[in-house]
């Protein structure tokens, strides 16, 4: 009996806060001190507080009311304004005109939602010339919000976490690297703050950030967001349960492993041996995710005694711990440095054999020793040790990582959390970078991608604002012969996306590095990105893409090809002839060509093809390729084919 009634008054308890809350008058976490409101439109403001409240917001001298519904919730629209300020926005209720919600350094001027996955989401510091870009950051005119990362199974009406910050050379840092130089750029061009809300996560298929009812109305995605329906709470749950386990595999060993493992003495002759360097994927067995220890003997020459060394790995996948002869030399947390070296103690070198050892962990298909050899050695300054050939490795020494869902790639779930509680807060346009984690589906991506820029625009109630986005950059190793590629097949997606109207394409064909699918020179993305806002966002009369392909004909063995946006003439970025062009002829097999500039038209040809019928540019993973236009923009990847690719299915 006692219990039934402790029960009661729980859930009478429940009951009682849940209405005290929902009486309180709030706002969303979108809006607060130093936020940035866009300038020239109606301003939305919105809440909640107890049904048939009247509800009184002033913007500086503007005073608008409104009264909350049934539900609740009320929105106010300040009438448009120029930029300006700073304001502060006062919020309260009628009857109690003390208790307000009073927002302070409010600035009008334009907000972009900049979002994507990880090459968006890559911060300041993270990428090229971080410490000088950072010291120079006083941007005061500059605000941006952090969406925190978070997923639902239903729309979401707030955010998890998230508030606006001035931007200077304490927290720049953080800011999305694009985000941020497309915004300097912006802000001294157009001279009106900025303000970025960014809502990003790495590794995101653009359906995570796309609403169910757009993905239910093709038959693409239909059936993976039914899917969905599958999934509860409990899921989640456990699935964050997982995680923590996870990472804590990832980045501690297990079962004391770094005391045993190491040791010069341990006894290895049960491991397998592999030669170095290799990555996972080319181990010759399935996919693995775990942890992969690996060990090597080193014999040092009477020459290194006494000395200290230094150890270069070259450049290592994932995260790693390094050992010499059983002691700790560093842990290694996602270090994308593209060579990474570590100083071997002299009280650590021994004559005769040292032991040289690695945790890694090898996670989606990553981890391992990246080529080239002779940047993984042993050196005492004056000669050097190569650490490749014959390894010993071994995955079965900790315990198996959990697998994980990863519900933030799923369909809907990231929309629900991270994009639909922004909605309708009054923005200039969209950036987005994001590609990468639909490539081996990049046909698809025709319909997908602009199913998510229509979704976005609908929902706004704006009208088609500005979307614009980067294309792939060039990334991993390039290939001798032309050859079919995913990611040449994403970027066509992604040009193709063009015809959507009020839509802007950054092409970085250019910016990629082929080790790193993060590229670090954000500086030159976000210029690229704001020059194409100049021209369809601010109207300026200015080049803003590279040549685009406009037609071809075909001259006996020779294809002359006309472009757009050639500014006042074509060349290339070394002043060599052009590079990147591939023929076929009716059989479908491409050669390089070579090609010539002629006037405003390049013509190409292939003495292995005596009938053109195609030409492809920059058709590759990581093309190597250097037509330009007189701005130095390059040119954008394309192909006169249809034929069917290695994603259409």
């Amino acid at each position: 009996m006692i219990k039934i009634i402790i029960t009661i008054l729980i859930i009478i308890q429940l009951i009682i806060t849940q209405s005290f809350c929902q009486a309180q008058l709030s706002m969303p976490k979108v809006f607060g001190d130093n936020m940035v409101l866009q300038r020239g439109i109606k301003i939305p403001v919105w809440g909640e507080a107890l049904p048939g409240t009247v509800i009184i917001a002033e913007l500086g001298t503007l005073r608008e009311t409104a009264k909350t519904g049934n539900d609740g919730k009320w929105q106010i629209n300040f009438p448009a304004q120029k930029a300006g300020g700073e304001y502060v926005l006062k919020v309260y209720e009628k009857e109690k005109p003390d208790a307000k919600i009073e927002m302070k350094g409010v600035l009008i001027g334009d907000v972009y939602l900049a979002s994507g996955q990880s090459n968006m989401e890559l911060q300041v510091q993270q990428a090229q010339d971080a410490n000088d870009e950072i010291k120079k950051a006083n941007c005061p005119q500059i605000r941006f919000l952090f969406v925190e990362h978070d997923f639902k199974l239903t729309p979401q009406t707030d955010i998890k976490d998230g508030k606006w910050n001035v931007c200077d050379t304490s927290n720049v840092r953080t800011f999305s690297a694009v985000a941020y130089y497309f915004a300097r750029k912006i802000n001294i061009e157009q001279n009106v703050p900025i303000g970025i809300i960014q809502s990003t996560w790495g590794g995101t298929p653009v359906e995570s950030w796309t609403s169910r009812e757009m993905l239910l109305s093709s038959p693409i995605s239909k059936a993976r967001v039914l899917a969905n329906d599958t999934i509860t709470p409990n899921h989640f749950v456990q699935d964050s349960l997982d995680q923590l386990r996870f990472w804590d595999i990832v980045y501690n060993p297990q079962n004391a492993s770094d005391k045993i493992f190491p040791k010069s003495d341990y006894n290895d002759a049960d491991w397998k041996s592999v030669e170095m360097p290799k990555v996972v994927k080319d181990f010759g067995f399935k996919p693995f995710d775990g942890i992969m220890w690996l060990r090597k003997k080193v014999v040092l020459p009477e020459s290194f005694s006494g000395k200290e060394l230094t150890l270069n790995l070259g450049h290592p996948e994932m995260c790693y711990s390094l050992y010499f002869n059983g002691t700790e030399i560093c842990k290694n947390v996602w270090n994308a440095n593209p060579k990474q070296s570590y100083v071997i103690p002299t009280d650590l070198v021994r004559k005769g054999k040292n032991t040289i050892s690695l945790r890694i962990a090898m996670l989606w298909n990553g981890g391992g020793l990246n080529p080239p050899a002779e940047n993984i050695f042993l050196t005492d300054g004056n000669s050097k040790i190569s650490l490749t050939g014959t390894w010993l490795y071994n995955t079965r020494l900790e315990p198996t990582i959990p697998s994980l869902r990863f519900y933030h790639y799923f369909p809907e779930l990231v929309y629900n959390a991270m994009i639909n509680p922004l909605i309708p807060y009054g923005i200039k346009g969209f950036i987005w970078y994001q590609g990468e984690a639909n490539d081996s589906a990049a046909y698809n991506y025709r319909k997908l991608f602009p199913m998510m820029i229509t979704d976005w625009r609908q929902r706004w109630h704006q009208g088609n604002l500005p979307f614009l986005y980067v294309q792939l950059p060039n990334f991993k190793n390039p290939k001798p012969l032309p050859a079919e590629s995913e990611w040449a097949e994403l970027r066509e997606a992604q040009t193709l996306t063009l015809s959507q109207p009020n839509t802007g394409m950054a092409c970085v064909i250019d910016l990629g590095e082929a080790d790193n699918i993060h590229p670090t020179n954000k500086q030159e993305v976000g210029r690229r990105l704001a020059l194409v806002a100049n021209k369809l966002v601010y109207k300026q009369n200015c080049i803003a893409s590279g040549p685009m392909f406009k037609s071809y004909k075909i001259e006996g063995n020779r294809v002359r090809i006309s472009f757009t946006d050639i500014g006042s003439g074509l060349s290339t970025t070394n002043g060599k002839e052009v590079t990147g062009f591939a023929v076929a002829g009716s059989n479908k097999k491409f050669y390089w060509a070579k090609a010539t500039i002629v006037g405003n038209e390049v013509v190409v040809y292939s003495d292995e093809v005596s009938a053109p019928v195609a030409v492809r540019y920059a058709w590759a993973d990581n093309p190597q390729c250097n037509l330009v236009n007189s701005e130095s923009l390059p040119a954008i990847p394309f192909r006169t084919d249809a034929w069917k690719g290695i994603t259409q299915h």
